[in-house]
C-alpha cells in the first residue's frame, strides 16, 4: 500500500504531458505554461515533506495520510472543473504538496514494520514506484487525448484513483509509528486504571511541537550545507531524479516527431523505464543484497561499513552515462526505434540502482540524523524535478536528440567517479564529520538532572 501511495503521487505528477496539446489549447497555454502543470506538481513534492514529516512524528503516520489524501483528492476535482490558467496551475502546486505526505512518510512506514535485515529488500521494490509513475502517466493521458475524450477526464480518474487510495488508507493501513503507539497505550492505561504515573516516552519530552517542527525543518539544510560528501551526493541523486522527468519531454521529440508515433504509442515508450527498474531490482535482489548479507556475518559483530552499499554504483554509474549517448545516437529517424527503446532499459536499470546505493549509503552514513540528511536530498532532488522538464524541448531542439542526449551523458560521465571516490575517501571523509556514526552522539536537548524521574513519579510504557 505504501508503494501504491507513491505511485499515485508520480503518475500524477506527470500525467498531463499527454495531454499537452488539447489543454494547451483549451487555456490558451504557451508551451512552458503548459510545463507548469508538470513542475508545479513536481515542486510540491519539495515542499510537502518539509510539513508532513514533522507532523507524522507528532501525530503519527495515519492521520497524516488520511488529511493530507482527503485534500489531494479534493484538489483532483479542482483541477478536473478548473475554469482559468491560474485555477489550474494553482491546485497542481496544492495538489503536489498533499501528495507529497507518502513520498516522505513513505519510507518511514516500510521502516517502522521491517527489520534492518527485511528492509532492505521491501525498499528494493518500494523503489520501483517513483519510476513506474512517471512512465505510467503519459501512457494513459496519451491515450486519452489520442481517443477523442475530453481532456478533464483525466483528472477525474486521477481524483478516483485519489480516492480509491484513501479508502486503502483507512481500512489498511494500521498506525505503525512506535512512539505514538506508545502514547495511545498509556492514555488507555491511564483511564482505564486511574493511574495518572502511566507515561510514554513521548510525553516525558520538555521539546515542544513547535520546537520540534523548528528543528526538523532546520536541521536538513544545516546538516547539507556542513557536509560536503552529501552535497556531491544530493548533487547526484539531483541530475539522476531530474533526467526522469526530462524524458517526459525528449521522448515525445525522438518517438514522435522522429518516428511518427501518436500520443498514446509515445508513451507506451517510457515503460521501458520500469521495465529496467524492475530488471534493477531483480539484480539487488539475487546478487547485491546477498553480498552485503556475507558483508554482515564478515564484519560482525561491528557494522558493514557504509562504502559497501556503493559496489552497485560500480555498474550503475557508468551505464547510466552510456545509456544517454546509446539514446541520442540512436535517436534517427532511419534507425529503428527498438534501440532508443533498449537505451531506455539500461538506463531504468542503472537509475534503481543508483537510487538504491546513494539512499542506502546516506542512511548508513548519517545513521543518528539520517531522516534529516533523506529530507534534504529529497527536498533538491525534487527542485531538479520540478526544473529540468522547463528546459527540455528547448534544449532537445535546439540541439537536436544527438547532441542533447550527449551534453546529458557528458555531465553523467562527469559525476561516474564519485561512487569510487567515495569508496576509496569515505571512512576519512566520516571521521572529520561531526554527524557521523563514528563521532560521538551530540548531547542531548535536555540534561539528565532536568529530565523527569521515571523510576518514582512514572511508570513508563
Amino acid at each position: 500500500m505504501a508503494s501504491v501511495l507513491i505511485l499515485n503521487a508520480t503518475f500524477a505528477s506527470s500525467a498531463p504531458s499527454g495531454i499537452m496539446a488539447p489543454l494547451s489549447k483549451h487555456f490558451s497555454l504557451s508551451h512552458e505554461l503548459g510545463v507548469l502543470t508538470i513542475s508545479l506538481f513536481v515542486l510540491g513534492f519539495a515542499l510537502g515533506p518539509l510539513l508532513w514529516g514533522p507532523l507524522s512524528e507528532h501525530f503519527g503516520r495515519k492521520p497524516i495520510f488520511i488529511i493530507s489524501f482527503t485534500c489531494y483528492t479534493l484538489f483532483q476535482v479542482g483541477n478536473a472543473l478548473a475554469r482559468n490558467t491560474a485555477s489550474l496551475l494553482v491546485f497542481r502546486l496544492l495538489g503536489g504538496i498533499f501528495a507529497a505526505a507518502p513520498i516522505a512518510n513513505s519510507g518511514a512506514l516500510i521502516g517502522d514494520i521491517w527489520d534492518a535485515k527485511t528492509r532492505g529488500k521491501a525498499l528494493a521494490f518500494f523503489t520501483l514506484a517513483p519510476f513506474a509513475g512517471p512512465a505510467i502517466g503519459p501512457t494513459i493521458s496519451g491515450f486519452i487525448a489520442v481517443s477523442g475524450v475530453n481532456w478533464r477526464w483525466l483528472f477525474w480518474l486521477l481524483t478516483i484513483f485519489a480516492g480509491a487510495c484513501l479508502a486503502g488508507i483507512i481500512f489498511t493501513i494500521p498506525e505503525t509509528y512506535g512512539p505514538v503507539l506508545l502514547r495511545r497505550k498509556a492514555e488507555r492505561l491511564r483511564r482505564e486504571t486511574n493511574d495518572p504515573r502511566y507515561v510514554a516516552p513521548i510525553e516525558l519530552g520538555s521539546v515542544s511541537f513547535k520546537e520540534r517542527a523548528k528543528n526538523v525543518l532546520l536541521t536538513p539544510f544545516t546538516l547539507f550545507f556542513h557536509e560536503p560528501m552529501l552535497i556531491a551526493i544530493t548533487a547526484y541523486i539531483s541530475f539522476v531524479y531530474g533526467t526522469i522527468y526530462l524524458l517526459l519531454q525528449s521522448y515525445p521529440i525522438v518517438f514522435m516527431r522522429g518516428h511518427g508515433m501518436n500520443a498514446g504509442i509515445s508513451g507506451l515508450m517510457l515503460l521501458n523505464l520500469p521495465v529496467g527498474g524492475a530488471t534493477g531490482v531483480a539484480f539487488y535482489i539475487l546478487f547485491m543484497n546477498r553480498r552485503y548479507e556475507r558483508a554482515i556475518q564478515v564484519h560482525a559483530p561491528h557494522p558493514v561499513p557504509p562504502e559497501v552499499r556503493l559496489e552497485m554504483l560500480a555498474v550503475a554509474a557508468p551505464l547510466f552515462a552510456i545509456s544517454f549517448f546509446w539514446f541520442g545516437w540512436t535517436s534517427y529517424p532511419s534507425i529503428s526505434f527498438v534501440s532508443p527503446l533498449i537505451s531506455g532499459v539500461v538506463m531504468g536499470f542503472s537509475i534503481c540502482l543508483v537510487f538504491l546505493g546513494l539512499t542506502n549509503y546516506i542512511v548508513d552514513a548519517y545513521l543518528p540524523v539520517a531522516a534529516s540528511a533523506l529530507a534534504a536530498m529529497t527536498f533538491f532532488r525534487s527542485l531538479a524535478g520540478a526544473g529540468f522538464p522547463l528546459f527540455a524541448t528547448q534544449m532537445y531542439d535546439a540541439l537536436n536528440p544527438r547532441w542533447a542526449s550527449t551534453l546529458l551523458g557528458l555531465v553523467a560521465a562527469v559525476m561516474v567517479p564519485l561512487p569510487f571516490v567515495l569508496i576509496k575517501i569515505g571512512p576519512r571523509l566520516r571521521k572529520n564529520s561531526k554527524y557521523a556514526p563514528s563521532r560521538p552522539a551530540p548531547p542531548k536537548l535536555a540534561s539528565p538532572e532536568s529530565a523527569p524521574e521515571t523510576s518514582q513519579d512514572h511508570i513508563e510504557v
